[in-house]
């Protein structure tokens, strides 16, 4: 089943149902061995350069492309409720607070519904994202299905 994503106004929404306990799947999004193996779009690799999940930590990596462009990633978390709630800012060094995302992991059972909100300064932005981002969200939540699906 594909994520669910909406765009309203300056929102976009992701949602997916994995078939993985909430305990699971946070770890698979707060531990940087294993982010580093499923995070962003189809064809997208990384390095972690830092990660510390907690109040006012910095997640630093760099996205590195299919077609060969590095792009430098800069999160700052805000809040961390461990194994529900991350809220962060997104950006890189030269714009740290591109857009804002507040990720839930909610319990369904032996399942976890992610539900990934990110909000941007504009509808513009998000406008200008275009198709690319929605897909990219897409993906990265299915990466994320797969990597915790076979464990």
């Amino acid at each position: 089943m594909k994520a669910e994503i909406s765009v309203v106004g300056r929102e976009i929404t992701g949602t997916k149902l994995y078939d993985a306990p909430r305990e699971m799947v946070w770890d698979a999004w707060t531990d940087p061995k294993q982010v580093a193996i499923w995070w962003g779009p189809n064809g997208f690799t990384n390095t972690v350069h830092e990660m510390s999940v907690r109040p006012g930590g910095i997640w630093r990596l760099t996205m590195h492309g299919p077609d060969g462009i590095d792009y430098p990633n800069l999160i700052q978390y805000i809040e961390v409720v461990r194994p529900e709630k991350l809220v962060y800012d997104h950006g890189d060094d030269v714009n740290p607070k591109q857009f804002h995302v507040t990720v839930l992991f909610q319990e369904e059972g032996s399942k976890t519904r992610l539900t990934m909100r990110s909000i941007f300064p504009s509808e513009e932005e998000v406008r200008n994202l275009g198709d690319f981002a929605l897909e990219g969200l897409g993906s990265t939540l299915e990466r994320l299905r797969q990597f915790v699906e076979k464990k």
